[in-house]
């Protein structure tokens, strides 16, 4: 297997792939990267699993995911977003996100990540959400000194893909409350750098 190229950065996205790379179940065949961007967490996957698919709807991110991704033969792009593609139920060991659920319907969109994945297999979602109270706006002030500190230890390799924005919808609470509905028994985390993950593991 061809190792990934060293194109990497850092920023608040990339800094929590780390949840999805230790969720990836043991002898992992197919995974689903949805919202890819440029394709980085596929590359980093790429050691981890059989086989890696990207999903993105801008086509400027996967003709930059297929450049940076040249040589490596177990990831391929498409050019689709999720709630548009056919994705086959329970065929992942598993669905992964990082800052795209946001961007769609949350219900539709995690309901759709988790009908693909396979008994046994895992879903991690990480994004972003909305303060909804003082305690949320507590800790959103104290990540910002976490953020400075950061940025300063990753100066040389902080990076933007320039993939698509959107401010997000939904607040912090909300998003826990409706992914613990849809995911009975999946972990919700609130990170420090404005970021949530949603672990959640199907049951065989």
């Amino acid at each position: 297997m061809t190792p990934p190229p060293t194109t990497d950065y850092w920023n608040h996205n990339t800094h929590y792939h780390r949840v999805v790379l230790r969720n990836v179940p043991r002898g992992c065949g197919a995974a689903l990267d949805v919202g890819c961007g440029d394709g980085l967490l596929a590359r980093r996957l790429a050691p981890r699993a059989l086989h890696i698919t990207g999903i993105d709807r801008s086509a400027e991110m996967i003709s930059t995911a297929r450049s940076l991704s040249a040589g490596i033969d177990n990831v391929d792009f498409v050019e689709t977003g999720l709630l548009e593609h056919d994705l086959p139920e329970a065929r992942y060991d598993l669905v992964c996100s990082v800052a795209a659920i946001h961007h769609m319907d949350f219900v539709k969109g995690m309901t759709a990540m988790r009908d693909a994945v396979r008994p046994g297999g895992s879903l991690v979602v990480i994004s972003l959400a909305n303060n909804g109270n003082l305690r949320d706006w507590a800790l959103a002030a104290a990540a910002v000194p976490a953020h400075h500190v950061h940025r300063l230890r990753n100066r040389r390799r902080a990076g933007n893909p320039g993939a698509p924005i959107t401010d997000p919808r939904m607040t912090w609470d909300e998003v826990r409350d409706e992914a613990l509905h849809l995911l009975p028994g999946a972990v919700f985390t609130k990170h420090l750098l404005w970021r949530y993950s949603i672990v959640w593991r199907r049951p065989r």
